[in-house]
């Protein structure tokens, strides 16, 4: 059952309502507190880059928008649901279903088509073959490589590749895209298409959450939220970004 958002981190329109969340790793006796208390509300069709140095706390607070980690507190709202205090077989469904994940090494499986790469989280989720094809071939041609399903991932270039997992994060309909550094493994040409295709799924009214070291790929994105030593540093909007 789907749970109200309580006022203070969104509306019927915010697809993450972050509030207070710590984060706490414990080896023996020794704590180090990755977030020290982040708040963060990001609501349907924004497209936030997040940025921080080595230890700022970035990769943690991605682990935990993606549902890949749990807050040590605090609360955790995605796309109105409480998804806090959910077990890890539920955390599984949520990520298979409300998330759409785009990481730096693509994660196509070599032995399969561009297009049974992208039907893999309908798989997952049992809709039938015929659809699953229906489906993820739609999605290629969406992102430019409708004569490509037949091919295999080292029959591709890196721009194609992740291509490919973009058309593999976006094949359910997710209430969010999670990009992790996803030009960092691709030249200039590779990461000005990879990022025109974002400025289109966003113009199309897609959120999408977009985890980077690169200001030129911020700088894409209409929202920059800075972190340092586990806090927000700075949340502004981007005057010239998601073009």
């Amino acid at each position: 059952m789907t749970t109200p958002i309580p006022p203070v981190i969104g509306g019927p329109k915010t697809v993450i309502g972050i509030q207070d969340v710590t984060k706490i790793y414990r080896t023996g006796s020794v704590e180090v507190a990755a977030l020290g208390g982040v708040s963060l509300r990001i609501d349907e069709g924004e497209y936030v880059a997040i940025m921080g140095p080595s230890g700022s706390g970035k990769s943690t607070l991605m682990h935990i928008i993606g549902c890949l980690d749990v807050a040590t507190s605090g609360s955790y709202f995605l796309a109105g649901e409480d998804v806090s205090g959910l077990s890890e077989n539920e955390l599984a469904v949520i990520r298979n279903k409300r998330i759409g994940f785009v990481f730096q090494q693509f994660n196509l499986l070599t032995s399969l088509t561009a297009w049974r790469n992208v039907e893999l989280p309908l798989s997952y989720a049992g809709v039938p073959k015929a659809e699953r094809k229906r489906r993820a071939v739609a999605e290629l041609e969406r992102v430019g490589l409708g004569d490509r399903v037949e091919h295999k991932p080292t029959e591709l270039s890196g721009g194609q590749q992740s291509r490919v997992a973009l058309a593999r994060a976006l094949v359910n309909a997710p209430a969010l895209i999670l990009a992790d550094e996803p030009t960092g493994a691709l030249d200039s040409k590779a990461t000005a298409d990879v990022l025109n295709v974002f400025s289109e799924l966003h113009r199309a009214g897609h959120t999408i959450v977009l985890i980077t070291h690169e200001e030129e790929v911020a700088a894409r994105a209409q929202r920059v939220v800075r972190l340092r030593d586990g806090l927000i540093e700075s949340d502004t909007m981007n005057l010239v970004g998601g073009a």
